[in-house]
């Protein structure tokens, strides 16, 4: 975006964090004391700790930190901006703007998650906003969830899923897009579904998410009868099944983080802004166990196999790359590492609300993510577009970005369900 296009209060943002905070984090992987292990506890008990060993010596050694904070700032054209929030007052948001050349490019809000940020739409916004005769291209906004990345974190108690929703909405219409199109995953999909309950018909045009599950959760014999019976005579597809095993090994194995995070998230909280390592094992267990056999690559682009490696000499520097930048988002955040634990907390305490949109809706399903529910329990009326997809885990973006941006744009393209739903044009 050119300097005299960027719409006052917008301030162009790069990354730059203090010589200070880079020599405390030395300093802290330094002094790291590692836990012991039992004999052959492979990740039956939790992140492995040679994997952690290996994690904190490449962090404190052998990554650059610098390399990679110039890289992103290359990449993603950074912004921040007040945004008033009804009962909170204003809080400074960081974000990523990139406008497409396509004349018809149909503005989209692309929302994070935990343990996400803002770089997750890293991969995909280079697709996205692509000129073609052949696909619609996409205005792309990014931001970083209050208390996440580089934004400003809540001072105040019950900021939850409307105050987070509020700011999507206040920013999109701060840059001049009156109408708009959401995409989201993880807390994503509960911020941009709320976004179309609140703001949907008149600014949120549709929204798409590649979180597969149902918000009224299994249907019984009173709730819905039909679909219920449907299942008994007809059963579940394969791919259905292997759905439901996967969420039941969530609800069984991988929840240990969320009930921590909803009940007690300070306690957390001192673990996560005091240790590095801690913060790191507890990030790296979700980007393993949520991923399907994701190939991390190495700073020269070379793929990895699945987790756990072996670091060593005869590897580039930057072993794990992918990993520590990840978690450096969160290590040098602006408002520390244990305020993104947060909603957990405001959302488990906020009681039942009604977010129930009625604009149109696209879901793409990836068979490693964490609830899978079968297609029958995900359909309203308002669900236009649904996408299976043989591979893919959690993080969609990250993952699989051709297949979510094909997605989008069969959605929002010339004969798809959504064709058409932005009317105005900056």
């Amino acid at each position: 975006m050119a300097s005299s296009e960027i719409p006052q209060s917008e301030i162009p943002f790069k990354i730059a964090v203090p010589d200070e905070k880079i020599q405390i984090l030395q300093k802290k992987l330094a002094l790291t004391r590692f836990p012991d292990e039992l004999e052959d506890a492979g990740w039956d008990y939790g992140v492995p700790l040679a994997d952690v060993k290996r994690l904190v010596a490449r962090w404190k050694e052998g990554y650059d930190w610098r390399k990679h904070e110039e890289q992103i700032n290359a990449e993603l054209p950074q912004f921040t901006r007040d945004i008033e929030v009804d009962g909170f007052g204003k809080l400074n948001i960081h974000y990523v703007h990139k406008k497409s050349d396509g004349e018809d490019a149909i503005p989209l809000l692309f929302v994070h998650g935990w343990p996400g940020s803002f770089l997750e739409v890293r991969k995909i916004l280079p697709l996205l906003i692509q000129k073609s005769e052949d696909h619609p291209s996409f205005h792309v906004v990014a931001l970083s969830l209050p208390g996440y990345g580089f934004s400003e974190a809540p001072k105040k108690k019950g900021f939850a899923i409307a105050q987070y929703a509020e700011v999507g909405h206040k920013l999109m219409l701060a840059l001049g897009y009156n109408e708009y199109v959401t995409q989201g995953g993880d807390w994503g999909y509960s911020i941009t579904r709320r976004i179309a309950k609140n703001y949907g018909g008149k600014h949120s045009k549709a929204w798409h998410t590649n979180w597969g599950a149902s918000p009224t959760g299994p249907p019984t014999l009173f709730s819905a009868p039909i679909v219920y019976l449907t299942n008994l005579l007809k059963g579940f597809t394969p791919a259905e099944k292997a759905g439901l095993e996967r969420s039941a090994w969530f609800r069984s194995k991988g929840m240990g983080y969320y009930m921590q995070q909803s009940t007690q998230p300070q306690t957390i909280g001192y673990s996560h802004a005091d240790s590095p390592a801690g913060l790191l094992a507890w990030i790296y267990e979700k980007l393993v166990t949520w991923t399907d056999n994701y190939p991390w690559e190495d700073d020269e682009g070379r793929a990895r196999s699945r987790f756990p490696l072996t670091c060593d000499d005869t590897l580039a520097d930057d072993c794990f790359t992918e990993v520590l930048t990840w978690v450096s988002i969160y290590w040098f955040s602006t408002g520390g590492p244990a305020a993104s634990a947060r909603i957990y907390y405001e959302v488990a305490n906020q009681g039942n609300v009604d977010d129930s949109p009625t604009i149109p809706q696209g879901i793409s399903f990836f068979p490693k993510d964490l609830v899978i529910y079968p297609r029958s329990w995900t359909r309203t009326k308002y669900l236009v577009f649904e996408s299976e997809h043989g591979s893919g885990g959690h993080f969609a973006a990250h993952e699989k970005p051709n297949d979510l941006v094909a997605d989008l744009r069969k959605m929002f393209g010339k004969g798809g369900p959504a064709h058409g739903v932005v009317k105005s044009k900056l």
